[in-house]
């Protein structure tokens, strides 16, 4: 590890998460984004209303916190940001889709 290179302390968003299976790559639904989301930083991705997204995990909501779901974008339109995967507000989507059920908690690192 380069002793000089240095980084940015960013609090945890929760402490667990929901997966579909022990490593969260299993897809567990599609959602659509009811509007734009422009992502703080680089723990979440950027969505237009639209989109259709994919959800591979689910963030147990602690607190005082917003609940987050972390997926990537679908779609051959939106080529650039496919793989990506990160976090988006559960609010701000609407399940099209469930393709199986959330049942594994994860601690999240």
């Amino acid at each position: 590890m380069n002793p000089f290179a240095t980084g940015i302390f960013m609090d945890k968003l929760a402490s667990k998460k929901l997966c579909a299976d022990d490593d969260c790559v299993y897809t567990i639904s599609l959602v659509r984004a009811e509007e734009d989301y422009n992502a703080p930083d680089c723990r979440f991705i950027n969505i237009k209303k639209g989109q259709l997204i994919y959800v591979y995990s689910k963030l147990v909501k602690e607190k005082e916190s917003g609940e987050f779901w972390a997926g990537s974008v679908y779609g051959e339109e939106y080529e650039d940001h496919m793989g990506t995967v990160g976090y988006f507000p559960r609010s701000l989507v609407s399940e099209q889709h469930v393709y199986q059920e959330a049942n594994k908690t994860i601690p999240t690192t």
